[in-house]
């Protein structure tokens, strides 16, 4: 894709194996072979690491979030200097959320009405409102690749009246949807419809079929990773995407570990985003093959061997581990920033092996033994 045509970015599958598939997000600052990690860059930065970190790492695109960039520094200020990509030093592609999540589990005070969310800032305490209008809106001014309609989130909770909850939640999200589709007027920034729907593999199976009929192309999995047990996320995943045209582009929101990935990809999933890697890196988890494991523990204390023998990264494969443990018991900062080098490489190799398998058709073979080995240690 011409990177000055302003074309709308468009998704290609390719090969397939079995459900899972790869595939090419094309935009017109780069493309995103699939399926793809986007690491989260919450106040435009992903913590602790520089724009040249990432690349690094083999991070494609990152994810930025809306609610944060909108409370500081604003979505104005953004765009007067140039774009979120230019204001990060960030040239390829990129994703924003709706804000959505964020209103119902950062804000004190959330006051939810057919218009919009009322909400009071976590910094000041000042009043903010954010409707789809809005959310769209501010989303626009960012000026991010990939960018998603206003949803809102009902909790997995198993409680008697947790039906009646999701599905007036999803019933709101499909009328926000409509009304983002109104306000969106970027022809360079594809929309994803978000789908909800609870714990009920119907809803979740409604909400995609009326997503669809609105005339959404790229679709994101909402409000799950929360909790909810393996078995019936992976059933709730299935029934949203059976609903949906194959050539769509299919994003589950917020989900991370690796045995999540893996899992999520067997059924179709194409793209993700989750803090998991980095989050866990600033305290001390490592990622592997064999397990996650904590640099913190003593037993780490004289480890001479590399963080990762099977890696070539200069962070995972030169590293030891007896120094990562000193960096962390002795509160240094360049412990967690190692480790999170290491995690987010560890991520986007676990990505290309996953690509690698479904273009030779063994995907579930591949799978079946790289989950076997990753769970050895529970």
């Amino acid at each position: 894709m011409d990177p000055l045509s302003g074309d709308a970015p468009r998704f290609e599958v390719g090969r397939s194996s079995g459900a899972a598939r790869s595939g090419r997000l094309c935009t017109r600052r780069g493309t995103i072979d699939t399926p793809a990690f986007l690491p989260v860059g919450t106040h435009g930065a992903v913590r602790g690491l520089s724009v040249a970190d990432l690349r690094a790492a083999g991070v494609q695109g990152i994810l930025a979030n809306t609610y944060h960039l909108h409370l500081r520094p604003g979505e104005e200020i953004v765009a007067r200097l140039g774009g979120l990509h230019r204001f990060m030093g960030w040239s390829g592609p990129m994703l924003t959320d709706s804000g959505g999540f964020q209103v119902h589990s950062l804000s004190e005070f959330a006051r939810h009405a057919e218009s919009g969310v009322e909400f009071r800032s976590p910094l000041d305490g000042a009043k903010h409102f954010l409707s789809p209008e809005s959310s769209i809106e501010i989303q626009q001014n960012l000026g991010a690749d990939l960018i998603a309609a206003l949803d809102v989130f009902e909790p997995i909770t198993g409680d008697a009246d947790e039906p009646r909850r999701a599905l007036e939640a999803l019933e709101r999200t499909l009328r926000w949807a409509e009304r983002c589709r109104e306000a969106h007027t970027r022809r360079d920034q594809l929309l994803f419809g978000v789908l909800q729907g609870g714990g009920r593999p119907e809803q979740r199976r409604w909400s995609a079929g009326r997503s669809v009929a609105l005339g959404f192309e790229a679709f994101a999995v909402g409000g799950l990773g929360l909790g909810e047990s393996r078995d019936l996320r992976a059933e709730l995943v299935e029934a949203s995407l059976a609903e949906l045209p194959p050539p769509a582009p299919r994003y589950l929101m917020g989900l991370g570990r690796p045995d999540d990935l893996v899992e999520a990809v067997a059924r179709g999933i194409d793209l993700f985003d989750c803090v998991v890697p980095t989050r866990h890196g600033r305290h001390g988890q490592a990622f592997s093959d064999d397990g996650p494991f904590n640099l913190h523990n003593a037993r780490f204390r004289e480890d001479d061997r590399p963080l990762d023998p099977e890696s070539g990264e200069p962070v995972s494969g030169a590293t030891s581990r007896a120094y990562l443990h000193h960096l962390l018991r002795s509160g240094e900062v360049l412990g967690q920033r190692l480790l999170s080098q290491h995690n987010l490489a560890y991520y986007m190799r676990l990505m290309v092996r996953m690509r690698t398998a479904i273009e030779g058709d063994r995907f579930e073979d591949w799978s079946r033994g790289w989950l076997k080995r990753y769970r050895a240690s529970d």
